[in-house]
């Protein structure tokens, strides 16, 4: 049973989540999924879990949106099964805040232990708008979450790079945000992510911001056992 490291490689902005945590996987964004319960770990059967739960836990996790949710993907947990159905609504910081009810089921048949792989942890983020798809654009740098500014008549081009590289969707608005210090970015709008973009950053430069709001196109594939779906 190996849980996934919360440091090294460039991705060192991934998060150790007290209460969650992706086990017996390739790292800490993938691997069986178990949820603390009065200091032991227990796994979550597939049948009580969904894609806005499974968003929740990446997002908890500090990974990207979610890839692949497979029952028994990372094999079976030791331990006990937790005892509810989860009821995320997708815009949840923790999977401990989201609604649960009884689970409809007693028991949780081998090979139904969730496995959820997300995707690596993304170094650009949307926040302030509710879900992992609107809100201020922010670029991870150094250790520090930074604003994303761009000038008027490339602020489109920017946000399609922006929904693309988290996955979700089109934009659908882009309005404008506050002035501070952070990138000042260039973008055809082709781009997969904004590290392809041209950027500059200066301790002395003010950058208008903006927020983006994407429609929301979250690629989640629910696998059977031996096939995606």
């Amino acid at each position: 049973r190996t849980p996934g490291a919360c440091n090294g490689g460039y991705y060192h902005h991934v998060i150790c989540s007290e209460s969650v945590q992706l086990v017996d996987g390739a790292g800490l964004c993938s691997g069986r999924l178990e949820v603390k319960s009065n200091q032991s770990w227990a796994s979550v059967c597939e049948a009580d879990f969904d894609q806005q739960d499974a968003e929740v836990v990446c997002g908890e996790l500090g990974c990207g949106a979610p890839a692949a949710l497979q029952g028994g993907l990372y094999g079976e947990g030791e331990g006990q099964t937790w005892d509810k159905e989860f009821q995320c609504k997708g815009n949840e910081s923790l999977l401990l805040d989201c609604d649960t009810s009884d689970r409809k089921n007693n028991t949780c048949l081998p090979g139904n232990a969730v496995g959820l792989t997300c995707s690596e942890p993304d170094d650009v983020r949307l926040v302030g708008g509710g879900s992992r798809c609107a809100g201020g654009v922010e670029w991870y740098d150094q250790g520090e979450w930074r604003t994303v500014g761009a000038v008027d008549r490339n602020k489109e081009a920017v946000a399609a790079v922006v929904c693309r590289q988290l996955g979700c969707g089109s934009t659908v608005s882009v309005l404008p945000g506050n002035t501070t210090r952070g990138f000042r970015v260039r973008c055809s709008g082709s781009e997969s992510s904004l590290r392809e973009c041209g950027t500059s950053y200066s301790t002395y430069d003010l950058v208008l911001g903006f927020t983006v709001i994407c429609s929301g196109n979250n690629k989640l594939h629910f696998m059977a056992k031996n096939a995606v779906v």
